[in-house]
């Protein structure tokens, strides 16, 4: 059962709108072992680790289904047994997971697709692991002899599972911070975790909020830093006359035990900066006592300084204060057992840990009682051990402080806080300054005023914990983290960015870009993400191809940032899946052979159920290519509300239907100025802007940039953008290398032009040549091509078919990275391709690196020829053509003498290069051949 590949999806993907990981399974041996086959005896063992599958309802959707799958008929293979036991071990550590499928793979006999829901990447893998081997430990012996090398030596699952749920503890979100997740969530604010731990941003761009446990983006740190010393905080408190404990500072055991003589026994003592009860020690009567809680004390806590207090008796009541408003008192008990007269505190401790509220750490709402160093020492003291039977009836405290951490249980008793003791824990938390603040009041009785009965704040915490409210062990859920959400983004207030996203094969940068600029005009700080890198407010920040899902969280974390335009690529969909949860306008622009062959996707049908993701997720508006099949097809599969079709025809029948039902079209209609980008909606028809207009079109020529402009006044339309902001974000946006590098840039400085463009699938190439095709050239047209490497052999061919028959001559170069291919496989392919198709060879030069290529196009190319260049590396292509011929002003014929060499090595392997010449004359620089001036 080996695991072939893995993928970690951090967003909506292939398989689910929501995190999962999928495995790749090769069963192997175990092909020929359904559960069936393996045994009653196999089965029962494994239900017997894990019984919480009876809970699963597989395929029918029922408690038990699962079971029934693994006896009935043949059973199920173990890559399905496996989907479920990764399931239920991540259940088992806390997380709220209940999503899988197992797939056979077509054409791999025993292969597997089993995918996985998941809170946190790290727990899912270890569960998979983990899973993986508990169905080897529980083999048959013939065949688990026959799978000794890939089992552990001496596995102990019930160990190995108690270890993972502590390494899922440490990787999770706490129970706090989970709860406000979970209070998010139910709000649909999105969120992002930012590290390991609990620092989680809440919102998007310049709406967000952040939290790292219970402290918020608006807790300051002067109030924490009070709260962290509790002599700052008694003193505070004191000042406003609320009820305190005498306390004193001390620095030593000897100033510890006078100042506990002065205050009188017995006295508490507790480091000055700790929490979670750490280092404190209670009900402490003798001077030895006190001399031990001081080094306890100073073990526990980060000061050298140590707090000694009286003792106030009552019962432990922590007091929750958000934003200024109490929202839930528990009150808290010490870990303890109960005697029964006949069982002793070890066999009552094992009782109470029956209890299935209980768990590992923060697995559950409660925590596992523990016979450790503090419970030894409170027997000791009341002079029991573990092996002691206590009367029927005594409560045992097996615990000094009440936390729940420690196995302490948590009553809650909101409804019944005096108005006394509510405005006092107000008053404590505000004099502070904390937002969100947890007081720990002593009290007989928290439903009397403490002016009557008395009582004491012992502390108030930063940072205070939820569990206890959130899931008390006795009495009413509290809904307190519902309570910090709505502090920091009260009712109405925005939490979102609008997001646009583009995917398709070809135009989605310009598209991007396009938009971009739009949105910029009209005002708003763009974050974008495409080929080039991610942009912020037109600056680019990251360079790279950033498409995928940790650009698109690049984008969605700066906090300056009020709309992001996403282009989506397949790459990032099928690697990781998309970066966001949601769109409020999502494009396709077209489907074409591209990428195929690659990540098993063979077909464009496959690879428009990849692209199609992103307009899964649209939530306000889909806009679809309404020319391409595919695209038009994801109309069935979108939530948007609305649906926009692009057209180029103005005769499209569905558009048509779809007009007159009031939707709403992008159409491209023609008159006798030229051609008009139409937007119609619910009824009304909006002549937008011509073509011949836009310079990105280069008058209407490249009707490719008329596909995209279309779309991006379609996206920009669908935000609400005003019409004359994006007319004048089309009129003012251009094919220029600052706007769009590598998309139709173009050079007029030579005596020749130049175009630089970074089509590389044949879609991309027919588009560039059309356009070309309508220049008015005096002169040859030139064409440097190449293919990348990694595109399967009749993807490389087709793109030479496309390319022929458009230009005069053509240079054959390699990428940079060529993907697996030698330096002069893509160029020969393309060689042998154009003269198929009837390219005469001496229209053809391989020059098989890409800078000697250009340069040597550029030596060719005469006054009033084109050059076209598809690039590779755009940003050094473009250097080659802006600083071109600048070392010629003196007939210096040794630059490019290495440019000469290549070309003529290129044409006839068997020349001489002294039977040539450098000509330099009103024609341009040429090569000739000195004989005949050829």
């Amino acid at each position: 059962m080996k695991i072939l590949t893995t993928n970690v999806y951090v967003g909506p993907n292939l398989y689910a709108h929501f995190p999962v990981i999928r495995q790749q399974l090769d069963l192997g041996v175990l092909e020929q072992w359904p559960t069936a086959k393996l045994g009653a005896k196999y089965i029962d063992a494994y239900l017997e680790a894990l019984p919480g599958l009876v809970e699963h309802g597989c395929s029918y959707g029922e408690p038990g289904g699962f079971i029934r799958r693994l006896r009935e008929n043949e059973g199920t293979w173990l890559g399905h047994v496996l989907e479920h036991t990764v399931i239920e071990l991540q259940a088992m550590a806390g997380s709220d997971v209940t999503f899988g499928k197992t797939r056979s793979i077509d054409g791999q006999p025993g292969c597997y697709d089993m995918v996985f829901e998941y809170k946190q990447k790290d727990v899912g893998l270890a569960a998979a692991k983990l899973g993986r081997q508990l169905l080897f430990s529980l083999m048959p012996a013939d065949l688990k002899a026959e799978l000794q090398p890939f089992i552990e030596d001496d596995f102990d699952f019930q160990q190995q599972l108690t270890d993972f749920i502590r390494f899922a503890q440490r990787k999770e979100l706490g129970p706090s911070t989970a709860s406000i997740v979970k209070a998010a969530e139910e709000r649909n604010i999105p969120w992002l975790r930012l590290n390991e731990y609990s620092l989680v941003q809440f919102g998007h761009g310049k709406y967000q909020q952040r939290i790292q446990a219970t402290i918020t983006s608006k807790t300051t740190n002067i109030a924490v830093e009070i709260s962290c010393d509790k002599e700052d905080t008694h003193n505070l408190l004191r000042d406003l006359g609320l009820p305190l404990p005498t306390q004193e500072l001390v620095y030593s055991e000897e100033g510890a035990i006078r100042a506990a003589r002065r205050m009188g026994y017995p006295v508490v003592v507790k480091p000055l900066n700790a929490n979670h009860g750490r280092g404190i020690t209670i009900d402490i009567s003798t001077d030895e006592e006190v001399a031990a809680a001081f080094q306890f004390a100073r073990e526990k806590g980060t000061s050298r300084s140590v707090l000694v207090e009286s003792l106030i008796l009552g019962y432990d009541h922590r007091m929750l204060v958000v934003n200024g408003e109490l929202v839930a008192v528990a009150k808290r008990v010490p870990g303890h057992v109960i005697g029964d007269g006949k069982s002793s505190i070890a066999e009552l401790v094992e009782v109470v840990n029956q209890d299935p509220r209980r768990g590992v750490g923060h697995e559950k709402v409660l925590t596992m009682l523990e016979l450790d160093r503090q419970a030894e020492k409170l027997m000791s003291a009341a002079g029991h051990t573990a092996d002691s039977v206590l009367p029927a009836g005594e409560v045992f405290f097996l615990r000094s402080t009440a936390n729940l951490s420690t196995g302490g249980t948590a009553i809650d008793l909101t409804d019944e806080v005096h108005p006394d003791n509510r405005a006092m824990a107000i008053r404590a938390v505000m004099a502070v300054g904390l937002d969100v603040g947890g007081v720990d009041f002593l009290t007989q009785d928290i439903s009397q005023s403490y002016k009557e009965i008395g009582g004491a704040i012992v502390e108030v915490n930063a940072a205070p914990g939820f569990r206890m409210h959130v899931a008390p062990s006795a009495g009413q859920p509290r809904d307190v983290a519902g309570k910090v959400m709505d502090m920091l983004f009260p009712p109405a207030t925005p939490s979102r960015i609008p997001i646009a996203a583009i995917t398709g094969t070809n135009g989605k940068t310009t598209t991007s870009r396009m938009l971009s600029h739009v949105l910029k005009i009209a005002g708003h700080h763009v974050g974008s993400t495409s080929t080039d890198g991610v942009y912020i407010d037109g600056h680019l920040t990251v360079k790279g191809d950033m498409t995928g899902p940790m650009a698109a969280n690049i984008v969605l974390r700066d906090p300056t940032v009020d709309v992001a335009v996403m282009e989506t690529a397949r790459g990032g969909i099928l690697r990781a899946g998309l970066g966001y949860n949601y769109a409020n306008v999502s494009a396709c622009l077209n489907i074409a052979s591209d990428h195929l062959g690659l990540r098993g996707i063979d077909t464009l049908e496959q690879l428009a159920e990849i692209k199609r993701v992103v307009v899964e997720v649209a939530e306000d508006t889909a806009v679809l290519n309404a020319d391409d099949p595919h695209c038009l097809q994801m109309a069935d599969y979108t939530r948007a509300k609305k649906l926009c079709y692009v057209t180029m025809n103005p005769s499209h029948a569905l558009v048509k239907e779809h007009i007159k039902q009031g939707g709403t079209a992008v159409v491209l209609e023609q008159g006798i100025n030229g051609d008009m980008i139409t937007i119609y909606d619910t009824g009304s028809h909006i002549p937008l802007l011509w073509t011949h207009l836009i310079p990105a079109t280069i008058e209407g020529k490249a009707v490719h940039n008329v596909q995209n402009a279309m779309f991006a006044s379609a996206m920009a339309f669908a935000m609400d953008v005003e019409l004359e902001q994006i007319r004048h974000g089309l009129r003012t946006f251009d094919t220029s290398f600052f706007q769009a590098p590598g998309r139709m840039n173009q050079y007029d400085e030579h005596p020749f032009k130049v175009i630089l463009d970074y089509g590389h699938n044949p879609a991309a190439i027919n588009m560039v040549c059309q356009t070309i095709d309508r220049f008015e050239i005096s002169g040859r047209k030139i064409c440097v091509l190449s293919a990348p490497g990694d595109r399967r052999d009749e993807d490389i061919l087709a793109i030479a078919d496309e390319a022929a028959g458009h230009f005069n001559h053509y240079v054959l170069k390699a990428d940079d990275n060529r993907r697996g291919r030698d330096l002069q496989e893509v160029p020969q392919m393309l060689r042998k391709q154009l003269i198929t198709q009837g390219i005469p060879e001496e229209q053809i030069t391989i020059i098989a690196d890409e800078t000697e290529a250009v340069d040597g196009a550029l030596s060719m190319a005469r006054e009033g020829d084109l050059l076209l260049i598809f690039g590779d590396d755009i940003t050094r292509c473009w250097k080659q053509i802006i600083n071109f011929n600048s070392g010629l002003e003196d007939n210096n014929t040794e630059t490019i003498q290495p440019v000469i060499s290549n070309v003529i090595k290129s044409m006839d392997d068997g020349l001489d290069i002294g039977e040539y010449e450098l000509i330099k004359d009103d024609r341009g620089v040429r090569i000739a051949r000195q004989e005949d001036n050829d």
